[in-house]
């Protein structure tokens, strides 16, 4: 008996020690803010008490494009296309709940539903009667509800290899994703955020591995450790979600749609692309070759001329 309490307590004092050395303390928003919040970060609460982090360029005056961004990702995925369209178009990019600097909400509401909403209460604090609205991945989904919820807001849609429709799941799903799908790991994670997760997560999205910087992997591992984002984020990933609504209430969305999408997304499908295709009368889909999940950044000049020539066009497409 006492063989088995030795070994025990070996265990024990090895697992913990393992698990001190791991452990990744959380980042204090007010640190984080300093780095990540210079201009033209700006901040605004809405009705539902969420402290929004977003940018906001280009002419008032033009016609507005506002930006949803992916699972764990933040608005600064946007950038090069923030830049670039901004010269004509008053591009807005903004933080999700449990995302970026906007971080943990009061309402700890993470649901696609609860996403939809925020955007619309964002929308009115800002005095948005209609825009164009793009979403990349979950985003996309939240982008896609919304048009369907809100039509009359939305006066062109752009889905950017979005999640939402329930195809076949993809071949290379991050190891961050499945750990965090797993109710036994997901007290392990609020403490535990190896950079080594991120750079696989990252590599499995993005085929053109020249864009991957120590700067990006830098503010992704920043973001998922900002206090209150990793309870945030295992709330997210343990809702059971509505895995059909978007496919079941897509006849609603009535504004022209370009759909954009990388041909070797390993994440979500490019059958997910053909899916909304089929599903969005009129809609016009562009397909990049040796591009992964993220063509606003892999392919950021190709894909925001593809976007400008779109918003350009008339409102009625053929």
């Amino acid at each position: 008996m006492r063989w088995f309490l030795g070994i025990l307590a070996v265990l024990v004092i090895v697992l913990g020690g393992g698990f001190y050395y791991l452990s990744e303390p959380d980042i204090p928003r007010s640190t984080l803010e300093a780095k990540y919040g210079t201009p033209p970060s700006q901040f605004v609460t809405v009705p539902n008490g969420a402290r929004i982090h977003y940018r906001d360029r280009g002419p008032r005056d033009g016609e507005i494009l506002l930006l949803l961004h992916g699972s764990n990702s933040s608005l600064f995925t946007w950038e090069p296309w923030s830049k670039t369209l901004s010269d004509h178009f008053r591009v807005i990019s903004l933080d999700l709940p449990g995302h970026g600097l906007t971080g943990a909400v009061p309402n700890k509401d993470y649901s696609e539903k609860g996403m939809v909403e925020t955007v619309n209460e964002f929308a009115d604090s800002l005095h948005l009667p209609q825009f164009a609205l793009a979403g990349n991945s979950m985003g996309g989904g939240v982008a896609a509800r919304y048009a369907e919820t809100y039509p009359s807001r939305v006066s062109r849609l752009i889905l950017v290899d979005a999640g939402g429709m329930p195809t076949k799941m993809g071949d290379r799903i991050p190891l961050a994703f499945r750990l965090a799908r797993m109710s036994w790991t997901r007290p392990i994670m609020l403490h535990i955020t190896p950079r080594s997760l991120v750079i696989e997560g990252l590599n499995d999205a993005i085929v053109r591995k020249s864009i991957i910087t120590d700067k990006m992997i830098d503010e992704y591992w920043d973001f998922a450790r900002m206090a209150g984002t990793r309870e945030a984020t295992a709330d997210r990933f343990a809702l059971a979600g509505d895995w059909t609504y978007i496919q079941d209430h897509i006849s609603a969305i009535k504004a022209p749609t370009l759909i954009l999408w990388g041909e070797q997304d390993h994440l979500v499908p490019v059958a997910s692309a053909h899916a909304y295709n089929k599903a969005i009368p009129g809609s016009k889909l562009i397909v990049y070759p040796a591009t992964g999940h993220i063509p606003m950044e892999e392919v950021a000049s190709q894909s925001a001329e593809d976007v400008r020539a779109f918003l350009s066009n008339s409102p009625t497409q053929s």
